[in-house]
């Protein structure tokens, strides 16, 4: 099975760092973004990448070149403009001969078990979703109970992660968000599955902020077998 990393993101939240190089090639704990996706690929047996980039796309060819693409064998689609998630993952697998194929958001780092979505294609991972924010417990107009950033309990988010079938090629729009366009209406025709997950590591790197508690988070005790 191959599967598709979404890199072409410009990661402008994150300049000046990214005037300079591309969100993949951010450091999380001296490492770069793309090494922690390309590893956590491995993990799972999959070794056979596609990755979708756009700006800055040599610097990311020329680091993973000196890293002899860690051992994976590594293919680039190259958006000279933007064509969203679902454009992008059109332009990436014209010619793929396999029933099924892995999508990950090139710009996450993650614990979540992929083999538990690749039993069946149109599967997209669901987590647990967390608040940066403190939460109320309110009855009658008044506070129950007040917790600090904690997870709210049965409202699930999308990670990122995606076992889609090749059929799905027919529906893609060239230019176009998989998430906004594509999801809802195989949601609606009720040929979208999912896996729920809770109490995993998921970070979007989307801030300094987000850098520094992934940094944190993945030096933990609790996690640090599994970034090894």
């Amino acid at each position: 099975m191959k599967a598709l990393i979404l890199a072409g993101g410009r990661g402008k939240r994150l300049r000046p760092l990214t005037d300079k190089i591309p969100k993949s090639l951010i450091p999380i704990n001296k490492k770069p973004l793309i090494q922690y996706t390309i590893k956590y690929l491995k993990k799972f047996g999959i070794n056979e990448i596609i990755i979708c980039s756009g700006y800055k796309s040599k610097q990311i060819q020329n680091f993973l070149k000196k890293k002899k693409n860690f051992g994976c064998k590594i293919e680039y689609s190259v958006e000279k403009n933007p064509l969203g998630t679902a454009g992008a993952i059109k332009n990436a697998i014209k010619n793929l001969s396999d029933e099924s194929f892995l999508v990950i958001n090139g710009d996450i780092i993650t614990n979540i078990d992929l083999k538990k979505i690749l039993k069946k294609p149109n599967t997209i991972a669901a987590n647990e979703l967390k608040t940066k924010f403190g939460t109320m417990e309110i009855k009658n107009n008044k506070i129950l109970k007040f917790n600090e950033k904690t997870d709210v309990q049965n409202v699930w988010m999308n990670p990122g992660l995606y076992h889609l079938s090749t059929g799905i090629l027919k529906i893609l729009p060239r230019t176009g968000s998989l998430e906004a366009e594509i999801f809802p209406k195989l949601a609606k025709n009720k040929s979208l599955h999912t896996v729920k997950f809770k109490n995993v590591l998921w970070h979007s790197i989307d801030s300094f902020k987000d850098i520094e508690l992934s940094s944190q988070e993945i030096n933990s005790k609790k996690y640090q077998k599994f970034f090894k």
